[in-house]
């Protein structure tokens, strides 16, 4: 496991009133956990921002940020993604996965045979998506369950997966036009 990881944990999604407050979006499992792992800083690490919850609107959070007082400063922030330390998140349960864990990964067959690398996780709501760059070729999507992923060890840096007959087998569609 990569302890020194930074895991995204939200994004600022835009200013909120005049004195600096921010729109924050969490992507926490709880949301308002987002406040817990405060501080958080930005991908490169180069800032960072102690965020202070002042309620709740839609789906964001309205917070304070130490040293941001005004609309200008809030705005310039829009769009920056927020992360936290990998080893501060508590230990993943049997079963479940921190998205960065499983990038990176190796995925194998079942008798060890390397196919490619998980690149990322997608979820579009009917259920998650592995995608995979496979050592030649495109990347494909393969669905995060059980049947098709029946090990994920993240320790030895791998996932077995079983991809269907028929699977990745392109069909080129016919071309419109005219004919010769």
């Amino acid at each position: 496991m990569r302890q020194n990881q930074k895991i995204l944990i939200g994004a600022i999604t835009g200013a909120h009133g005049i004195k600096g407050a921010v729109r924050v979006r969490s992507f926490a499992t709880e949301p308002d956990d987002i406040f817990t792992y405060s501080p958080l800083s930005d991908e490169k690490g180069e800032r960072v921002f102690a965020l202070h919850c002042m309620g709740l609107v839609k789906d964001d959070f309205i917070a304070t940020i130490k040293g941001i007082d005004d609309r200008t400063a809030a705005e310039n922030l829009r769009g920056t993604k927020l992360f936290v330390s990998r080893d501060k998140l508590p230990k993943a349960k049997d079963g479940e996965y921190y998205e960065a864990d499983l990038q990176g990964l190796e995925a194998k067959t079942e008798d060890g045979e390397t196919i490619g690398t998980i690149e990322a996780l997608h979820d579009y709501g009917a259920g998650s998506f592995l995608e995979i760059k496979p050592q030649k070729g495109p990347s494909f999507m393969l669905p995060f369950t059980d049947a098709h992923v029946p090990t994920v060890d993240i320790e030895k840096g791998f996932a077995t997966v079983l991809i269907p007959e028929g699977w990745l087998n392109v069909e080129k569609p016919e071309k419109k036009g005219k004919k010769p």
